[in-house]
């Protein structure tokens, strides 16, 4: 499968993280090639870049991006209410649109209960500012708490063929009909059956590892960063990259 839907949308099982664009023609035009590429969900953040990659993004693509949803979160610094609505208003303003697609809290605040961060971010969703929210670094148990506060549509955690940290809340996203949406997939990545799969195949190591994390489960939508528009389409073609049962078992 190498489609799924993510809240009201379906986007292709290959998004784009954006931690270290910056605010220059050059990754505008990145943005704008991304897309034209086949790039369906952008992620960024209210602090990425001090602000650039959601700049940026606004700049590439304005208030309705056809055919693709931007992701972006807020909270990394504390996440009170009230930083939350400011953030939110910086985030609409930079990324020059009136709705958010998808905007997670970015992690939980130990100063803020959970419930009163997502509450602030349920008023913009009933305001329809924010379509679909996301909630990211957490475990099973606040992904439960967050949901009896508002729908989440994806989960963001760490995650990757060598770091399997969050193997339950994996699982546990698949079996509520939540997609996760694993930051730093290619992180640490390579050699050993990885490398040999990746030469017998002739696909390269990030490939191999993308398309072990779109087999773990079908409700998996892996974000790799990068700036550079090859790298970009040599990832949105890991899905066709179909590995066996003994390919997948030999990378356990």
């Amino acid at each position: 499968m190498t489609r799924l839907r993510l809240g009201d949308t379906e986007v292709a099982r290959i998004g784009l993280g954006t931690n270290r664009l910056s605010k220059t023609p050059e990754h505008v035009d990145f943005i704008r090639d991304a897309v034209t590429a086949g790039v369906e969900l952008i992620d960024t953040a209210h602090t990425y870049a001090g602000g650039q990659s959601e700049d940026t993004i606004g700049a590439a693509l304005g208030p309705n991006p056809d055919g693709c949803v931007v992701a972006t979160k807020g909270g990394w610094n504390g996440a009170r209410p009230e930083v939350l609505r400011a953030e939110i208003a910086e985030s609409l303003r930079r990324l020059r649109t009136e709705t958010i697609a998808l905007y997670y809290l970015h992690r939980p605040d130990p100063e803020t209960p959970l419930e009163e961060s997502l509450g602030a971010i349920k008023e913009h969703r009933d305001a329809g500012q924010i379509r679909n929210v996301g909630i990211s670094n957490v475990g099973v148990a606040e992904i439960e708490r967050a949901r009896e506060v508002v729908p989440i549509a994806a989960v963001q955690d760490r995650y990757s063929v060598s770091d399997r940290r969050h193997d339950d809340v994996v699982d546990y996203c698949a079996g509520e009909g939540i997609v996760f949406v694993p930051y730093f997939p290619l992180r640490g990545t390579g050699g050993g059956p990885l490398t040999e799969i990746a030469e017998r195949r002739g696909a390269t190591e990030a490939q191999v590892a993308l398309a072990w994390l779109l087999k773990r489960t079908p409700a998996i939508l892996p974000i790799p960063g990068s700036l550079s528009l090859e790298h970009v389409k040599e990832n949105l073609a890991a899905p066709e990259l179909a590995l066996s049962d003994a390919e997948f078992g030999d990378l356990l």
